[in-house]
C-alpha cells in the first residue's frame, strides 16, 4: 500500500539528524511548490468525480500478460503512463486522464497484474507480486504500444513501479510525478522494525503474513479494501457508487495471490524469481532518481509515509515537492485530480 516503502521502512530509520537537515533543505528548495495554486494553472478546475468511467478498455499482449488499459487523448500525443496502487484501480485517474488528454497527451492507464482485465498468458507463470516483476510489465506494455519514453504519474505501489523504472530504465522515463516520494525498497530493509505507530498503520501486513490473513482477504476482499480506503484517506468522503466502480477490478482471479505475495516478499516471507535478482541487487543500494521529478503528498494521508525531507536527496535531477492541503488523503489523483494533472504537465516542462 497504499502506501509503502519497504524503503519507507528504511526512510523512517534515517529520520534523525541527517533527515532534519534534508527536511530544512527541502523547505528552501520547494517553498513555491508547497502551494501549487501560486503557479498559473493550465488545467481547468475539476470537480472530483466529474467523470465516472473510461470510454473503453483495450487489451494487448505484453510480456507475461494480456494487459487491460484505458487510453485517452490523441494517438500521436506525447505519452503519459498513469499507474495505480493497492487497493485501487484505473478509476483513480478517471478525472486526471481526460484533463491530460484535452491538453494533447496520449494517456495510458493500465490495470496492473492482479487487477481488472489484466491476465496472465500462461497458467504456469508464477503469480509474483515482486516489485521488479511489475515494473517489467510496464516496460513490456510500452514496447507493445511502441512507446519509447513517457512521463510517469503514479501513487502507492504504482509510484514504486514508476520509481523503479526511473532508476533501472531512465531512458524510458522522461519525467516523474511520484506521490509519497521515493518508494524503492528491498527485503533487507523490510526486516527492520518501525516505531510502534508505523507498525500499527501497517497492521494488514502482519495479517497477510498468516494463512488466516490470506483466507480472510480472499473471503472479505470487498469489505477489506473499503476499510483500507477509509483508513488511508480519512477525510475523503467517497460514496458507495465511487467505490463500486472500482470494486470489479479486485475480482481478478489473481488479485489475492499477487497481493499476498507482494507483502510477504517484502517481509522476506516469500521468495521471488531468480530472473529478477540482478534488478533487486541494483535497487538494494537505494540508487538516486535522476530524471526530472515532482513528488506530492496530501495533508491527510492516513497510510504510513515519511516526511519529504527524508527522501528529497534521492531526487538528483530537477525536483520539486508539493504538499496539498484541504484533507487530501492517500488516493491523491482521485481526490485532487486537478493538482495531479497539473503536476504531470509541469514536470514535463522541466
Amino acid at each position: 500500500m497504499p502506501q509503502e516503502i519497504n524503503s519507507r521502512r528504511r526512510g523512517f530509520a534515517r529520520m534523525a539528524a541527517g533527515a532534519l537537515v534534508a527536511a530544512q533543505f527541502e523547505v528552501l528548495r520547494s517553498a513555491q511548490a508547497q502551494n501549487p495554486s501560486s503557479k498559473t494553472p493550465s488545467i481547468p478546475r475539476i470537480n472530483p468525480g466529474t467523470h465516472t468511467s473510461f470510454t473503453s478498455i483495450k487489451q494487448v499482449n505484453a510480456g507475461l500478460l494480456n494487459i487491460g488499459y484505458a487510453e485517452v487523448g490523441p494517438a500521436d500525443g506525447p505519452p503519459v503512463m498513469l499507474l495505480h496502487g493497492w487497493p485501487y484501480d484505473i478509476h483513480s485517474f478517471v478525472d486526471v486522464a481526460p484533463a491530460l488528454g484535452a491538453k494533447g497527451y496520449r494517456v495510458i492507464v493500465p490495470y496492473l497484474r492482479g487487477y481488472g482485465t489484466t491476465s496472465f498468458l500462461s497458467d504456469q507463470t508464477m503469480r509474483n507480486g515482486q516489485p521488479t516483476a511489475v515494473a517489467l510489465d510496464i516496460i513490456a506494455l510500452m514496447d507493445a504500444l511502441n512507446i519509447q519514453k513517457a512521463v510517469f504519474g503514479a501513487f502507492d505501489c504504482g509510484a514504486r513501479t514508476a520509481d523503479i523504472i526511473a532508476v533501472l530504465w531512465p531512458e524510458r522515463c522522461k519525467a516523474l510525478v511520484s506521490v509519497s516520494g521515493y518508494l524503492i525498497g528491498n527485503q533487507e530493509a523490510g526486516k527492520k522494525p518501525l516505531p510502534p505507530e508505523g507498525e500499527l498503520q501497517w497492521w494488514y501486513q502482519f495479517y497477510f503474513a498468516t494463512d488466516r490473513g490470506r483466507a480472510g482477504y480472499e473471503k472479505y476482499t470487498h469489505d477489506f479494501i473499503k476499510l483500507i480506503w477509509k483508513q488511508a484517506s480519512p477525510k475523503w468522503n467517497f460514496d458507495d457508487a465511487t467505490f463500486e466502480r472500482s470494486a470489479p477490478a479486485f475480482k481478478n482471479p489473481d488479485h489475492v495471490a499477487i497481493t499476498i505475495h507482494n507483502y510477504r516478499w517484502r517481509q522476506s516471507l516469500a521468495t521471488g524469481e531468480p530472473k529478477y535478482d540482478e534488478y533487486e541487487q541494483r535497487l538494494a543500494s537505494a540508487p538516486p532518481i535522476t530524471v526530472p521529478s515532482i513528488t506530492m503528498e496530501g495533508d491527510a494521508n492516513g497510510a504510513f509515509h515519511v516526511p519529504p525531507g527524508v527522501y528529497a536527496s534521492k531526487f538528483t535531477g530537477k525536483y520539486e515537492h508539493r504538499t496539498l492541503t484541504g484533507g487530501i488523503g492517500h488516493n491523491l489523483p482521485q481526490e485532487a485530480p486537478r493538482a495531479f494533472a497539473q503536476a504531470v504537465i509541469d514536470v514535463d516542462r522541466f
